[in-house]
């Protein structure tokens, strides 16, 4: 597989590429944000780090995720919860902090390619749209409208709410969403879900489409439009 390694640490770089190579990747690795967007086309999957001489990481991850879908995971010593936060908004399928053991990272990078690979075949089976209020959601086309209109989710986003609309009458525990999302129901990091959720409900503007439940888990909701909707969409 064909990994790209966004990295400006020559001696960080050299370490990974081993790693990877190890392990039957082919790696393409770049020190700039311009040489990333250029050649990310090319890559099955990303790592890539934020502290980058010409472009915030965030933001090149931001531009990246306009152009490619691949899954993509952050290395990076940016150890603060905001910008966990915000990587995991901006669309890293995981985020990893250094210093790091690069047998948990391997596991990583594994655990997201076989969601990622498995997530449009799980989640496009026996009911390939659903809807509720004004949302559509198409599990096979892995898109969403609102009062018709597309919302942009990241992978990790749509896949949350993918798990919750193939079966929507059922309340589903917060392990199962890890579980099938993360491929670990005792993820370190669950903080990761909350950050989704929240996502969904902003990105969306429906506060109600994912449910609460309080002590166990969450549900897919039945959202009203905002005050103020047209009459159409109410």
């Amino acid at each position: 597989m064909h990994a790209l390694l966004v990295e400006d640490d020559d001696r960080m770089a050299r370490a990974l590429g081993t790693a990877l190579a190890l392990r039957g990747h082919t790696v393409r690795r770049v020190g700039r944000a311009l040489e990333a967007l250029r050649l990310v086309h090319e890559a099955e999957f990303v790592l890539l780090d934020l502290g980058l001489p010409d472009l915030d990481g965030l933001e090149l991850l931001r531009r990246l995720r306009t152009v490619c879908d691949a899954p993509l995971i952050v290395v990076t010593a940016r150890c603060e919860e905001r910008d966990i936060v915000q990587g995991l908004r901006a669309g890293a399928d995981d985020y990893v902090v250094k210093p790091f053991r690069m047998a948990e990272l391997m596991a990583r990078i594994d655990s997201v390619r076989r969601r990622t690979a498995a997530a449009p075949a799980e989640h496009g089976g026996g009911r390939p749209v659903v809807r509720t209020g004004d949302v559509e959601v198409d599990l096979a086309g892995r898109t969403v409208r609102v009062a018709g209109a597309e919302v942009r989710l990241t992978r990790r986003e749509f896949d949350v709410l993918a798990v919750l609309a193939a079966r929507p009458d059922e309340v589903h525990s917060r392990e199962e969403i890890l579980d099938r999302v993360w491929g670990d129901a005792f993820l370190a990091a669950s903080r990761s879900l909350d950050v989704h959720v929240a996502g969904l409900r902003a990105k969306t503007g429906r506060a109600g489409l994912v449910r609460t439940v309080r002590g166990f888990g969450y549900q897919l909701g039945r959202p009203a439009p905002p005050p103020g909707a047209p009459d159409g969409l109410r």
